[in-house]
């Protein structure tokens, strides 16, 4: 079996190489050449360079946080990756966010690659289709546990506080769902595109918390810059102890009663 694997790796190797020598791959995002690094080994390419550059996206390993869940990002929600993903939003584009996902997948540490996920839905008419795209990229396996149990308000212009109650009750498991599985029980990640206050999160994972699933975080694209929010680079130096702390925190009863989401609860 083992033997069976490595002969496929080879070939897939093979043909990869063949189709670099007869295609020339472009970046998903600006559509310029993609730098060999940036597909070799890979079967889709990563965003080039100057798309890196221009999107002030952080490398290796990414952004992560603890407040108010643990959190890992791809970079902050400011400049030209707050317009594309405003942009995608409205005009959605099957490869662009997928190509995000990817490059955030490669900063997640190793034991987060095992786990399930599970996109955050919206209430809009109009779905926020980033999240699923998001899921499609990163490449894990998807559970579709969560569902809207009733319409909210924009959030756009409410406090904190507001923000908690606007979205208290807010999500509800599907009926029928998935068994609770080994692979659930481990424990899911959340996925959104951006996490601002991380509202929308708490009350998506109080739903799925409720109902037996253990939730150890959220994965999205960007996180809201904030005057004294504590916003860090994982370095691989500190990674093990880090990741070490992230889930045992994680694993804990994080839930907060609703009467408790005020100012200082939700960062």
């Amino acid at each position: 079996m083992h033997a069976s694997r490595e002969i496929a790796a080879m070939v897939q190797a093979l043909l990869r190489g063949c189709l670099e020598l007869i295609t020339q791959a472009t970046c998903p995002l600006c559509g310029r050449p993609a730098e060999p690094e940036s597909w070799r080994g890979r079967d889709q390419p990563q965003p080039c360079q100057a798309c890196r550059q221009s999107l002030e996206l952080e490398t290796q390993p990414g952004l992560c946080g603890l407040e108010p869940m643990p959190w890992w990002a791809l970079g902050l929600y400011q400049g030209a990756l707050r317009s594309l993903l405003l942009r995608q939003r409205r005009e959605p584009n099957s490869q662009a966010i997928p190509c995000l996902a990817r490059s955030l997948a490669i900063t997640l540490p190793a034991p987060l690659r095992e786990l399930s996920v599970v996109a955050i839905p919206s209430w809009k008419r109009r779905a926020n289709p980033l999240p699923l795209l998001i899921c499609q990229g990163l490449g894990l396996p998807r559970l579709a546990l969560l569902e809207r149990s009733r319409a909210t308000l924009g959030q756009h212009h409410l406090n904190r506080r507001l923000r908690a109650l606007n979205q208290e009750g807010a999500f509800r498991v599907v009926p029928g769902g998935v068994s609770r599985s080994r692979r659930s029980r481990q424990g899911l990640l959340l996925v959104d595109d951006i996490l601002t206050t991380g509202a929308t999160a708490m009350a998506a994972a109080a739903a799925l918390e409720d109902a037996g699933y253990p939730v150890l975080g959220l994965l999205c694209l960007a996180r809201t810059p904030a005057p004294g929010r504590e916003l860090r680079s994982c370095g691989a130096a500190e990674r093990p102890a880090g990741i070490a702390q992230l889930v045992e925190q994680a694993t804990e009863n994080r839930r907060v009663p609703s009467s408790n989401l005020g100012p200082g609860i939700l960062s």
